[in-house]
């Protein structure tokens, strides 16, 4: 009987408890941040990233307090939106003919703030970094599985999500800017899984899903001479057996691309 073979997007709690271990366990996926932290990313198991955290902070700043503005006096009101109040419980100004009773009217030039899926608060810390595009690109993971069992991991995403991928493309301005790349920044099987073909299975549904999702080309940043062990990103050959083409032939920093 043929092995079921299932691919899941890791995009909870639930999913996330897929995610295979590394066949070298200094390593774990679910606390790596090397590829979203260019300057002290790093590969390790830290067991301290697999309790609750808080939430991931944004990259954004807040500006720094201007001790000449006017006293902060909360939010503005704003007269438009249909959920506001005159600061009392009545209807808004604009309201004229309105009752403390009446529902608020539709007005379909107010700003709506309706949220897309998220990860749950709380959530381990890696988790948080999976999920910070889901409402607007989607998983940034996937876990292979051979009869229930993880098998092969893979993490993916928009290059705006990967800082340090960032960082090796400004190595080689040769490479096509716009539009952006998704690239894959890791590839792993397990120890007890690999010579099977499944790492390139999964690559080739991520690849086939993200062409879904928009994109023109993927790209990957391997490892020529990292152990298996050692790397999650692969070595040119197993990019070249994917169907991707070695575009900069670096001994260090090579990179592979492949057409959508």
């Amino acid at each position: 009987m043929s092995p079921e073979i299932r691919v899941i997007d890791i995009v909870d709690r639930d999913g996330f408890g897929r995610i295979p271990p590394c066949a070298d366990h200094g390593f774990d996926h679910r606390t790596c941040d090397y590829w979203e932290d260019e300057h002290r990313g790093s590969k390790a198991a830290r067991l301290s990233w697999l309790e609750p955290a808080a939430p991931v902070a944004s990259a954004r700043t807040e500006p720094a307090a201007n001790p000449f503005a006017p006293p902060d006096r909360g939010p503005a009101f704003n007269p438009f939106d249909p959920r506001a109040s005159a600061g009392d419980g009545r209807p808004s100004a604009l309201d004229l003919f309105g009752d403390e009773d009446d529902a608020p009217i539709d007005n379909p030039f107010a700003q709506r703030r309706e949220r897309g899926p998220a990860v749950e608060a709380g959530a381990p810390r890696k988790l948080q970094l999976l999920g910070r595009g889901l409402a607007v690109f989607g998983s940034y993971a996937k876990v292979l599985e051979v009869d229930g069992e993880p098998a092969a991991y893979c993490q993916f995403g928009p290059l705006s999500a990967y800082p340090r991928a960032q960082r090796v493309r400004e190595l080689y301005p040769q490479l096509p800017s716009s539009p952006a790349p998704a690239i894959i920044t890791c590839i792993a099987t397990t120890a007890e899984a690999r010579g099977q073909g499944l790492a390139k299975r999964l690559v080739v549904e991520v690849v086939e899903d993200l062409g879904r999702r928009g994109f023109a080309a993927v790209e990957a940043y391997p490892e020529p001479d990292a152990s298996p062990n050692a790397t999650s990103a692969a070595n040119p050959a197993f990019w070249l057996e994917c169907g991707f083409g070695l575009v900069v032939d670096d001994q260090r920093y090579p990179v592979v691309r492949r057409e959508l």
